[in-house]
């Protein structure tokens, strides 16, 4: 089985965010319209985000689109630190309050999507959230990015390392590096939480 398939599906890509004592964001790459009367959409987010526990808690949320125009630093802010431990907006400006009572990335997005959640389920590692949408509003006409887009044009590109011998795994998604033979079994990573296969074997 060829797993690189998944990666030629499409995916879009977003900030959620919720408030609940707290304002929180995280990136997701899971948000489908699945139907338009009444208008639904569905996101996926992992256990282990903060962010995922204000969304269950307040039934409440709001994603922004991300867009072509979005540079690595959003990604950095949402993406590779714990709202757990830092202060995801502390600096940041380019919000705004929504209906959600979120704060909508105004900055390196198109538009935003709130919604109201109807059902939660278990998927084991992420929580499926189904909701309904009670408001959005568009920002700009640039493209929106998907995670093609972040990958050739957004994420920077890992800089050329001298040869070793040793055998390095790198994240795909956030460019970490595990020095080892194998990836310990059930790795995760420790910046972007994301599984081992989304790792690449690299001869240093």
């Amino acid at each position: 089985m060829n797993t690189k398939a998944m990666y030629n599906l499409s995916y879009g890509l977003f900030v959620l965010t919720a408030r609940g004592d707290k304002d929180n964001g995280c990136i997701i790459n899971t948000v489908t319209q699945v139907t338009s009367d009444p208008n639904q959409i569905t996101i996926a987010v992992n256990k282990a985000n903060l962010t995922r526990d204000l969304v269950a808690e307040t039934k409440k949320f709001t994603v922004s689109i991300l867009s072509e125009a979005a540079d690595f630093s959003l990604f950095q802010r949402f993406g590779f630190q714990s709202g757990r431990s830092a202060d995801k907006f502390a600096g940041f400006a380019a919000v705004k309050r929504v209906a959600s009572d979120a704060l909508a990335v105004t900055e390196g997005t198109n538009g935003y999507i709130s919604a109201y959640v109807t059902q939660a389920i278990d998927l084991g590692t992420h929580t499926l959230f189904l909701a309904s949408v009670t408001d959005m509003d568009v920002w700009s006409d640039t493209p929106s990015a998907t995670y093609a887009y972040y990958q050739s044009h957004i994420k920077p590109k890992p800089a050329p390392r001298p040869a070793t011998g040793r055998t390095i795994w790198r994240c795909k998604v956030c460019g970490y590096e595990y020095e080892g033979e194998t990836l310990p079994e059930g790795f995760i990573c420790p910046i972007c939480k994301h599984p081992a296969s989304d790792f690449e074997k690299i001869q240093g």
